[in-house]
């Protein structure tokens, strides 16, 4: 329906739209076009933040957890090309596991190290550290600077004793550890098991260099 003039008459109104009444009602309609594409984006954006803490849980490994795969270290001790250096690959019993080995040709410290992370029997963790010519800063920074214990004979070996389980999660994976060298190799035990279990890797060690 129109008006003598040609204009659409408005239902509500009885009448045609003045000029305002029609920019007031397009504003309108914009402003609502605007705050919808706004809560959208909103809900986007939220569902895409909620996706990556998702991701971050799933994938991403907590430091007091040990990594749930495991590695043939012997095997890739075996393979390393490091001439004129047997790299630390104990035989060790069974129950024992291994979820990292690999090496640096040069650390910070201009040190050569071999590293395997071992889980015992009891899901509790150990890291090996094999320092080739390593230097006491090397050695204090692999024990965050922390100062000698005591000292354990294993299997006729002597090593250095680091015991920090008195402090609890604060220590983390350096809860206790042994050190000792073996020729040209500096040995960092350090972890989260008992006493028995670092005695058996150590026994290990000692007992592949003494071959």
């Amino acid at each position: 329906m129109t008006d003598p003039d040609g204009r659409p008459i408005v239902a509500e109104l009885g009448r045609p739209e003045t000029p305002e009444e029609t920019w007031a009602r397009k504003d309108a309609a914009r402003r609502s076009r605007r705050e919808h594409q706004t809560a959208f984006n909103l809900v986007l954006a939220l569902i895409a933040s909620l996706g990556i803490v998702l991701f971050l849980v799933l994938v991403v490994v907590r430091p007091d957890q040990t990594v749930d795969r495991s590695v043939d270290y012997q095997q890739i001790a075996s393979q390393a090309k490091v001439p004129g250096v047997e790299l630390a690959a104990p035989d060790l019993p069974k129950g024992f596991s291994s979820n990292r080995a690999d090496f640096q040709d040069g650390s910070s410290d201009q040190v050569r190290v071999w590293t395997v992370g071992l889980v015992t029997p009891d899901r509790q963790y150990i890291g090996l550290q094999q320092g080739i010519d390593a230097n006491a800063s090397w050695v204090s920074n692999q024990l965050d600077q922390r100062p000698a214990t005591g000292v354990r004979t294993i299997a006729g070996t002597k090593w250095t004793v680091y015991d920090r389980r008195d402090e609890g999660k604060d220590a983390g994976n350096h809860a206790y550890s042994l050190v000792t060298t073996i020729d040209r190799n500096t040995i960092v035990l350090s972890g989260t098991a008992d006493d028995d279990s670092f005695e058996t890797v150590a026994k290990a060690v000692t007992e592949q260099f003494s071959r």
